[in-house]
């Protein structure tokens, strides 16, 4: 990598469609529904009933026919339908069953009066008041979905999926199997939280917050020991991530130019066919992917808001390829600059920043004063990434600018 630092700087559109086309796609397995929420539906789920199964109330009232219907008329009740016990007869003119919501409507109605709009002048009677509600207040067969119909893949099942999938009749559905993401944080600096730092030491926090985004994303990541800055540990290191059976590995940190930055020679030498290094974006610069033992290895900046701000830039559409999500870009949303900001660099910039609403209600976005690429309790503030193109001039209040959620 000693010819690298000559090489132009990637593009992000670039360097995020290579990365892409690194990752493998994960293979499937069953789940009950209890594990299926934020799993990716591999297959579409074909539904095994139909739901209502049978026309069913709507509401609390009287199932009749709805032929002669006219304030006043009068019924005599000939029996009762509840859920889960429906009324084995049939209804005829003139007679009602008192039925309750999702109970099946007894042959021959095709109306429920709802009970305000019954009286009772007699034992076993009803009759209709004035004004009644002329809706029918019956739920077709099949009114929500069918038997045979599909819930498609690919998709990221929520809750409400979930639900959805039990009513259907599926006790288990096909999901992409987690990858499994092996997080190595690299250099002598670094200790783990809840250790004593030395005088010269700082506390690890990248492959936590970036642990904590995989996962809630659907990956399966494994944060590995510490390597040192040396071939040695870091060598280790790889053949640690291989015996987890990563499917991805993620170093952080040592992947820039200076005399202790060793990962990217330390992967050469574990047999890593580097496919990109260096991005024109800040934070990020430093970062580096290719495959490493048929395997993609992505090298991260080690500035924690640098690993994190690609991670969501980088990692989160890499791990859409890997479930077989669609993958791309991340979207954006327009917003209205809430204060001005300085001019940008030969970099685009991804701007730590606030999001808000202006007089009119429309989205603005508060650019951070702040941006060092160390400062988590930054990071931690914002809750969006306001894009700054490259070469962009001073932006005064007002100005539209590209944002990315967080």
């Amino acid at each position: 990598m000693s010819d690298a630092p000559k090489a132009p700087l990637l593009p992000v559109p670039e360097a995020l469609a290579r990365l892409i086309a690194l990752m493998p796609l994960m293979g499937t397995e069953e789940v009950p529904l209890t594990r299926a929420a934020g799993r990716v539906l591999a297959s579409d789920a074909v539904a095994r009933r139909t739901q209502p199964p049978f026309a069913a109330s709507a509401m609390d009232g009287y199932a009749l026919r709805d032929a002669g219907l006219a304030p006043g008329a009068e019924y005599r009740v000939i029996g009762e339908a509840q859920a889960g016990r429906g009324f084995a007869g049939a209804v005829g003119p003139g007679e009602a069953v008192r039925i309750f919501t999702g109970a099946p409507v007894p042959e021959g109605a095709d109306r429920v009066l709802i009970q305000e709009d019954a009286e009772t002048p007699a034992p076993g009677r009803i009759r209709v008041r004035e004004g009644f509600d002329d809706a029918r207040h019956i739920r077709p067969a099949g009114g929500d979905f069918s038997e045979g119909d599909r819930l498609t893949a690919p998709r990221r099942l929520t809750s409400r999926d979930v639900a959805l999938l039990a009513a259907m009749n599926l006790p288990r559905v096909e999901v992409r199997r987690r990858p499994v993401i092996a997080l190595i944080a690299t250099g002598d600096e670094l200790v783990e939280p809840g250790e004593t730092p030395g005088p010269d030491q700082i506390v690890s926090s990248n492959t936590y917050g970036l642990h904590a985004m995989l996962a809630a994303l659907g990956a399966d990541p494994r944060m590995l020991p510490i390597a040192r800055d040396t071939m040695h540990s870091l060598a280790a290191a790889f053949d640690a991530a291989e015996a987890a059976g990563a499917d991805l590995v993620v170093t952080l940190g040592g992947a820039s130019v200076g005399d202790h930055d060793l990962v990217g020679r330390a992967a050469g030498a574990a047999g890593m066919a580097l496919d990109f290094w260096r991005i024109a974006m800040r934070p990020g610069k430093p970062l580096m992917a290719g495959l490493m033992r048929g395997r993609p290895m992505v090298g991260l900046p080690g500035n924690p808001v640098s690993a994190i701000v690609c991670g969501h830039v980088f990692l989160r559409p890499a791990l859409d390829a890997m479930l077989g999500l669609p993958a791309g870009p991340l979207e954006r949303e327009t917003a209205r600059l809430a204060a001005p900001v300085v001019a940008n660099g030969g970099r685009e910039h991804y701007a730590r920043a606030v999001l808000g609403r202006g007089a009119d209600g429309a989205l603005s976005v508060r650019v951070l004063e702040r941006q060092d690429s160390s400062l988590l309790s930054v990071l931690a503030e914002a809750d969006a990434l306001a894009v700054l193109p490259a070469g962009a001039p001073e932006m005064p209040a007002g100005a539209a600018v590209e944002i990315l959620r967080l």
